[in-house]
């Protein structure tokens, strides 16, 4: 089955504008074009698209799931686009990474460096994500490779051990568990909690702690950055738990002590995912590569 851009477009500004007539202008197609395109549209895949209402239409399941795919294709055609004009200026590609928080604060910055010292005519572009968010950009082609913390919740992404992490505990220097090494995570419970905001790796992975033990986060407070949450554990609105880089170098910029965070689960394995397909594009291999170099036979 052959679909065309034109067509898929017009579906796009339909879903959008809830209107056959207002979607076919905004791609400049006649009223009567426009509706033959949607039913021939609809006859070949088996479906109905829309479901016409006194004031317009309203998409059907089978829609939001065509327009999930076509927006998924924009953003493919979109990298193509600006990959190959930028062959031109002498650049031979352009790698699109996703990352969450804690994998760019303990781990890739150097690796980055170091790669594109190797490779100076490829751009590297990073974007600050969560780990779930990294692997649906990953999997829908919105980036070509991700870094997250596991588990893996998308069976569409092929993976590699990247690195290992840990979390550690900042308190104000005054607090009262300021004169301890490590703690537990049943110590801070007791305390409000500045933390990441929702989606955080770290944060959804401490409330499934509290909910285990039959207890809740005294969630204070949940912002974005590590250097906000430092800040605010220094003014004394909370504890904080965040990976070990930051923390150790938050403890020597601001008055806050870190603490070992004596649990399990307090090791955190980052990987490296990409799309599964047959054969990677070559600048996303050597960045696999790169990072993670296969064993030596």
């Amino acid at each position: 089955m052959r679909l065309d851009l034109t067509t898929l477009n017009l579906v796009l500004a339909i879903e959008q504008t809830r209107s056959i007539t207002r979607g076919a202008e905004r791609e400049h197609l006649a009223l009567a074009a426009a509706s033959k395109r949607i039913s021939d549209l609809e006859t070949r895949l088996g479906v109905q698209l829309f479901e016409r209402r006194a004031r317009g239409v309203e998409p059907t399941e089978a829609c939001r799931a065509l327009v999930r795919h076509i927006r998924s294709l924009h953003a493919s055609l979109h990298a193509l686009e600006s990959e190959v004009v930028e062959f031109a200026r002498g650049i031979k590609g352009h790698l699109r990474i996703a990352a969450n928080a804690g994998a760019i604060a303990e781990a890739l910055p150097p690796d980055l460096a170091a790669f594109s010292q190797a490779h100076p005519q490829i751009r590297i572009s990073l974007e600050d994500q969560t780990s779930s968010e990294v692997q649906a950009a990953v999997a829908e082609g919105r980036a070509d490779v991700g870094v997250f913390t596991t588990p893996l919740l998308d069976n569409r992404l092929q993976t590699w051990s990247y690195r290992t992490g840990r979390l550690s505990v900042l308190v104000p220097a005054k607090h009262e568990l300021a004169g301890r090494d490590a703690v537990s995570f049943d110590d801070l419970l007791a305390h409000d909690l500045v933390g990441l905001h929702s989606g955080a790796a770290a944060q959804e992975l401490m409330m499934q702690e509290a909910l285990a033990r039959g207890r809740t986060l005294k969630a204070r407070l949940q912002v974005r950055g590590f250097d906000a949450i430092a800040q605010l554990v220094e003014a004394g609105m909370g504890v904080a738990v965040l990976p070990d880089a930051p923390a150790r170098r938050f403890a020597q910029v601001f008055d806050v002590r870190r603490l070992t965070l004596e649990e399990p689960w307090a090791q955190r394995d980052y990987v490296l995912g990409v799309a599964r397909q047959e054969r990677l594009p070559t600048v996303v291999q050597r960045f696999v590569d790169a990072l993670c170099p296969p064993n030596p036979k």
